[in-house]
């Protein structure tokens, strides 16, 4: 297996190339798998919980042979209702050992998301914006303790 260490996304070959694309979404799938390590066998609506943090929900939304699409998400209680924040759709490549954003919500409530939105609102394209930003929420939350198990 690849170690993560090899993988520096602001070291990638060429920001803005395909390459280097391909690159941060084999760091995605890495650092996803270390949220997620079951990620090839779970089902389902599953639950990370840390204390004095968000809890975060990964609802598996289609599977097949070779991929896993997944919401990953905040559920945030607000005076307007249930907000999903960051509200991100990603599909896992299991066999390509890559991971790549398909959508994400255009709103980012928290400071950090929205500044990346912003430094990476001209690179490759919206894929290169939205991969960044889960390579960096990823690390986050791993850094924050959560671990997303099968029941």
């Amino acid at each position: 297996m690849l170690l993560d260490s090899l993988l520096v996304p602001e070291t990638i070959v060429r920001r803005k190339s395909f390459v280097g694309l391909m690159a941060l979404y084999e760091s995605n799938y890495l650092r996803l798998l270390r949220l997620i390590p079951e990620i090839g066998h779970i089902d389902g609506c599953l639950k990370s919980r840390v204390a004095g943090e968000c809890d975060l929900y990964v609802d598996i939304i289609e599977r097949s042979r070779y991929t896993v699409s997944l919401s990953l998400t905040y559920r945030l209680a607000t005076q307007a209702g249930l907000i999903r924040d960051p509200d991100m759709m990603i599909r896992v490549y299991l066999d390509g050992l890559q991971a790549e954003v398909l959508s994400i919500g255009e709103t980012q409530r928290h400071v950090a998301l929205r500044r990346l939105v912003e430094e990476h609102r001209k690179e490759l394209d919206s894929r290169w914006r939205s991969n960044m930003i889960l390579n960096k929420w990823l690390d986050y939350l791993t850094e924050q303790g959560h671990l997303v198990l099968d029941r």
